[in-house]
């Protein structure tokens, strides 16, 4: 990914998740804790249609950097939409979703990485 670390690429997410009005939205710092990716972006929409537009814009996002989801699940369901990017993994739940699989939980020692609520670059 040229010219942004996968620190500055996961707050970047972690923001247009925040734009698309995204509840509880939360990076995860896994470095050291996973071999599975090194941050994990977590966060709630409302709605099925709020869930893919966030997605979207996501993959829109990574595709201006030259980048591309190495993998997505769960787009036509939209209860749990996943998107891989190696380094970075988002996990788009309905707020049932989240409670239910509850990662923050099972990631209950990783820090949480503080990031700014400001639109995108």
């Amino acid at each position: 990914m040229p010219d942004i670390t996968p620190e500055q690429f996961a707050v970047e997410l972690a923001r247009l998740a925040d734009d698309n009005k995204c509840d509880g939205v939360t990076i995860m710092d896994l470095r050291g804790r996973s071999s599975v990716a090194d941050f994990f972006i977590v966060c709630s929409g409302t709605s099925d249609r709020q869930m893919r537009s966030t997605n979207d814009a996501m993959v829109d996002y990574a595709k201006r950097l030259g980048s591309r989801p190495y993998g997505r699940a769960g787009y036509d369901t939209a209860a749990w939409i996943l998107l891989d990017f190696v380094d970075i993994v988002v996990h788009l739940f309905t707020p049932e979703a989240r409670r239910y699989y509850d990662l923050e939980l099972l990631w209950g020692d990783a820090p949480r990485l503080t990031w700014n609520c400001s639109a995108t670059a």
